[in-house]
């Protein structure tokens, strides 16, 4: 659901929760009014997950073209591979960004060791839309570690940048058009203030509860909230609060998205799927499974 609230905001919306058996996915973008927020075509949160021992995640090989993800993780691990032959695990505080461009398929599971004892997962992972010119890049994979990522701390505030610019930080992830995101913890009673140096700007509210200086309502978890271009935004903290704040200048073509797929041209979404269906998409070394094309894709 979306609706419109105070001035400076433009939309928020309450993503609808599906347990993909007992895993539960919150899916905030795309959204039925608004597909993106900047280049940013989807935003999923997941977990709190819990497992016991022989258990774990497992999601199957499967493709993308026309897109960069980003993963970041607030609890547990997970083990990437993908088609390019890489195999990285991520850790609460780390980025995998993976850049499908022409094409490439993963896969991410749980590791044989926390599947050996039971644990939990917790994160978020973001798709990046591609510029036109760029939709047909090489795919590639790049990890960066808690301590490569630039972090403000101090005043109740804890920030760490996962990709693009923001008060004249930079952080060492590869992108392809101007862009931001960055965890954002706050003590109780701290502000944030977030500049208009980006045109699109929106906040995910992962935990606690906030306020927006000059502005009515308090808002809880799961909560996307869409700020209008421009706008003085200064969050305060009601308690202990965490939330992605992210966005950036918006593409100037219509993007497509179906299933895994994005691209702005229509006929190359249905190519990668008759590739996929065919078994001529680039596999998985390691990773013999995989997901089939949804049965109602045409």
């Amino acid at each position: 659901m979306s609706y419109l609230s105070n001035a400076d905001i433009e939309q928020i919306i309450l993503p609808p929760s599906r347990d993909l058996g007992g895993f539960s996915v919150r899916r905030a973008l795309p959204a039925a009014m608004r597909q993106m927020v900047g280049p940013f075509i989807f935003l999923d949160s997941f977990g709190p997950v819990r497992f016991g021992p022989g258990e774990g995640i497992d999601t199957r090989p499967h493709p993308h073209i026309g897109l960069s993800t980003l993963t970041y993780l607030l609890e547990g691990e997970l083990l990437h591979r993908d088609s390019e032959s890489y195999v990285q695990s991520i850790s609460p505080g780390e980025v995998n960004l993976m850049v499908a461009g022409s094409g490439i398929a993963h896969s991410e599971r749980t590791p044989e060791h926390i599947r050996t004892y039971g644990g939990k997962l917790t994160g978020l992972q973001n798709w990046i839309a591609l510029p036109k010119v760029s939709e047909e890049t090489a795919p590639l994979f790049q990890h960066l570690g808690s301590d490569e990522l630039p972090t403000v701390n101090g005043e109740g505030i804890n920030m760490k940048l996962l990709a693009g610019t923001l008060h004249g930080r930079r952080s060492p992830a590869t992108i392809f058009s101007d862009l931001f995101s960055a965890e954002i913890q706050l003590q109780a009673g701290a502000r944030y203030r977030i500049d208009d140096e980006h045109i699109e700007r929106a906040i995910f509210v992962v935990s606690g509860t906030i306020e927006l200086v000059g502005q009515d309502g308090v808002y809880g978890p799961d909560r996307l909230i869409v700020f209008k271009p421009g706008a003085e935004i200064v969050v305060t903290a009601n308690e202990r609060a965490r939330f992605l704040a992210f966005g950036g200048e918006p593409l100037p073509e219509k993007r497509f998205i179906r299933w895994n797929f994005v691209a702005t041209d229509q006929e190359r979404i249905r190519h990668a799927a008759d590739l996929w269906r065919e078994g001529r998409f680039p596999g998985v070394p390691g990773d013999d499974e995989f997901i089939p094309l949804p049965e109602n894709f045409n």
